[in-house]
């Protein structure tokens, strides 16, 4: 079988305002999804679809895709949202399900599903680059948001992304000096993405207070120092937390930490970063998050 592999992601600045055009710094991690495919000419026009969770089988299903039905699965809801994708596909596509070819397609996510490191981003442009057709476009009718975690799948690449006035984005080197005196820390959860963004949409925000986090990126992507990365971090985590008028994950979970703790993508779960300090593994340890990971271990820079 062929193979696609995208990388998974981390978004390290401006978070929820991204939707809203803010410039967003994001950097690709070393797991991602793997994407194997074959094709016969067999006369059946069927998807035989199967997703692996870490090598470890989840999901089957076998689709007609004259007819978009699902013939077996073993979970209704998922093999759903695979039709619901895959006949979008067929819409953009000029070359996939276009006849009665058989596709055998199959999945591997490397990560833990909870990490929240963009399993369904990293699905959208491996099944984009498959069909030769636009993952932005893909991601768009079929999950939404604001994109920035598909440029970094598509360019296997740190970005600089934003959605607005319209979706554009840069490959940069993001490879600070300081890079190995920072760690991050799952806390545990996946938190409702979806959810969030609703939350944030609801508040009304300025122009003013969305180009305050493009200046913060821009500023942290000039940083030669930890110091002052870390003061830029803790001042985004402030606009973020008084602006959602909630409390910051330092102030709920780490208050005593002796270094900054930022919240990456959407708040309440998945990563945190911060510095490392003194027996900084057994304090998280001690706090209840022993996964906490160098950035050699995560970041591919």
């Amino acid at each position: 079988m062929n193979a696609i592999f995208s990388p998974g992601k981390l978004m390290l600045t401006s978070e929820y305002f991204a939707i809203d055009g803010a410039l967003v710094l994001a950097v690709p991690t070393k797991l991602g999804q793997e994407f194997f495919f074959e094709e016969k000419e067999d006369g059946k026009s069927l998807v035989f679809w199967e997703a692996y969770h870490q090598n470890k089988f989840w999901l089957k299903a076998v689709i007609d895709y004259k007819n978009w039905q699902v013939l077996e699965t073993n979970i209704l809801s998922s093999a759903e949202f695979i039709v619901k994708t895959l006949k979008n596909v067929q819409q953009l596509s000029n070359i996939k399900f276009k006849s009665n070819l058989t596709y055998h397609l199959k999945t591997n996510l490397q990560f833990p599903a909870d990490y929240g490191l963009g399993s369904s981003s990293t699905l959208m442009n491996n099944l984009a680059e498959w069909a030769e057709i636009d993952p932005f476009h893909l991601n768009t009718i079929s999950l939404g948001g604001s994109g920035y975690d598909i440029a970094v799948a598509k360019e296997k690449s740190a970005v600089l992304f934003q959605s607005k006035p319209e979706v554009k984005y840069e490959k940069v080197d993001f490879n600070p000096s300081f890079k190995n005196e920072l760690i991050f820390i799952h806390l545990n959860q996946k938190q409702d993405s979806r959810e969030g963004i609703n939350f944030y949409k609801s508040k009304k925000k300025s122009p003013e207070l969305v180009n305050e986090f493009s200046e913060i990126t821009k500023k942290i992507m000039l940083c030669d120092e930890l110091e002052n990365f870390s003061e830029l971090m803790m001042i985004h985590e402030r606009k973020i937390a008084d602006f959602l008028e909630i409390l910051t994950v330092e102030e709920k979970l780490f208050s005593d930490c002796p270094s900054f703790v930022k919240s990456l993508g959407a708040w309440g779960g998945d990563f945190v970063m911060s510095a490392k300090f003194g027996d900084y593994k057994n304090y998280f340890w001690e706090k209840g998050f022993p996964s906490v990971f160098e950035w050699s271990e995560i970041i591919d820079s």
